[in-house]
């Protein structure tokens, strides 16, 4: 499992270079010059000079690129335009309220969804299944904003159990899981079904119940775990999303997490901040696959040895 582990992470290390060159790039390739867009369109050629001086655009660009990386390697991702504090601050104050959010989402999405999936399987053709695809129809169709704000109306104003908004307690992440999750929970039901119809039709699970196994370690110890891969691959990517895809969810309920700074710094035009964003969505996708891989291994040994 080391080696696996091992030739995994080395995979890994490309594709952060990669990563790295094309955050680096990204202020470089917005229409126009950054640091007039910055100072705006009454801005003297002096000030427009001092803004590129300060954000370092009038280096060479491999030069500039160094600098980039020797900063990046030492925890520096630079200072807000807009604010002039360092980007590494603020982040530390936006990235447990996202952290938690995420987290409570994929729980409740992942248990559900799993338990959906497979009594649907189990079930097959009958009731419970009916009513377990109705559920992931209904998670996948209704729009999350709409959702959000129906939670508000319903469970903030017209019954007072829950706040409308912000992160005063943990009743302020009750609704914004629900509201982000419902989606992920649909898919992971209808992923998880398919998976385990496909794996209950084995030669191996009809071996165990003629060998007069119960019908619970059979869905539960040989069905259910071999049938995890797939929900592995689509929970892991799903849980990327979670993190970088929470921008809707956390403006609806006024969140102070990452994606609501997303969208302050896009408004006001703050490409350092934008720019240590992506670097960080795009290096979370990266190692949540590399997660998934190392999963994969635990799951079915025959990969880790292939």
């Amino acid at each position: 499992m080391g080696r696996y582990a091992l030739q995994r992470l080395i995979g890994v290390i490309p594709l952060l270079f990669i990563v790295s060159v094309l955050v680096f790039l990204f202020i470089h390739l917005i229409p126009g010059d950054p640091a007039r867009l910055i100072a705006g369109k009454e801005a003297t050629l002096e000030e427009i000079q001092g803004i590129q001086h300060q954000l370092g655009l009038d280096l060479p660009l491999w030069k500039q690129y160094f600098n980039y990386m020797g900063d990046l390697l030492s925890g520096n991702l630079g200072q807000s335009i807009r604010s002039g504090l360092p980007v590494t601050d603020m982040l530390a104050s936006r990235v447990m309220p996202t952290l938690w959010l995420t987290l409570l989402s994929m729980a409740w999405a992942l248990v559900i969804g799993l338990f959906i999936g497979v009594v649907s399987a189990v079930y097959r053709n009958r009731w419970p299944d009916y009513v377990g695809t109705l559920v992931a129809i209904s998670g996948m169709s209704i729009p999350g904003f709409w959702l959000g704000l129906v939670l508000i109306q319903v469970f903030s104003v017209q019954l007072g159990w829950v706040p409308t908004g912000g992160v005063d307690s943990w009743k302020s992440y009750i609704m914004p899981s629900l509201t982000l999750g419902a989606g992920i929970m649909s898919m992971l039901a209808r992923y998880s079904r398919s998976s385990m119809l496909e794996t209950m039709r084995e030669d191996y699970i009809r071996t165990g119940r003629a060998k007069g196994l119960r019908e619970t370690v059979v869905v539960g110890r040989h069905a259910l775990r071999n049938s995890l891969i797939q929900v592995v691959t689509v929970a892991g990517l799903q849980f990327g999303f979670l993190l970088g895809g929470s921008v809707m969810v956390e403006s609806v309920f006024s969140i102070p997490g990452i994606g609501r700074l997303l969208v302050d710094s896009i408004l006001y035009r703050d490409y350092t901040v934008i720019q240590a964003l992506l670097l960080i969505f795009a290096t979370q996708f990266i190692l949540i696959n590399l997660i998934v891989d190392l999963l994969y291994g635990v799951l079915n040994p025959k990969i880790r040895y292939s």
